[in-house]
């Protein structure tokens, strides 16, 4: 996603679930768009290559599950100050147990 107007609907339409270290906005637009990603990691996770390392496991995470989910979601991916440090593989799992409360299959 890169349009402002992508992210406000995620976020002030879609359903939320998230836990201490990421929060998962996701909304249902139209069946005939492909499903859109987003990433927000702000300056309070921590400085540029901390925020750049957590952007990229969060997108390594995604890249693998994303052929798996519906056409016409748009989704938002919010990472806390907890995400700094944290392993790969608890992030993944942080972002499972977030699909599985939204109703998404894994």
């Amino acid at each position: 996603m890169r349009r402002s107007g992508d992210f406000a609907t995620a976020i002030r339409s879609g359903a939320r679930a998230g836990g201490r270290r990421l929060v998962v906005h996701m909304a249902t637009t139209d069946e005939a768009e492909p499903t859109r990603i987003g990433l927000v990691v702000s300056k309070q996770v921590g400085n540029s290559v901390v925020r750049h390392r957590v952007a990229r496991q969060l997108r390594a995470i995604v890249a693998e599950r994303i052929s798996e989910w519906p056409a016409g979601r748009l989704m938002v991916i919010r990472a806390l100050p907890a995400a700094h440090g944290s392993p790969s593989n608890t992030l993944s799992t942080d972002f499972d147990h977030a699909l599985d409360r939204l109703g998404e299959k894994r």
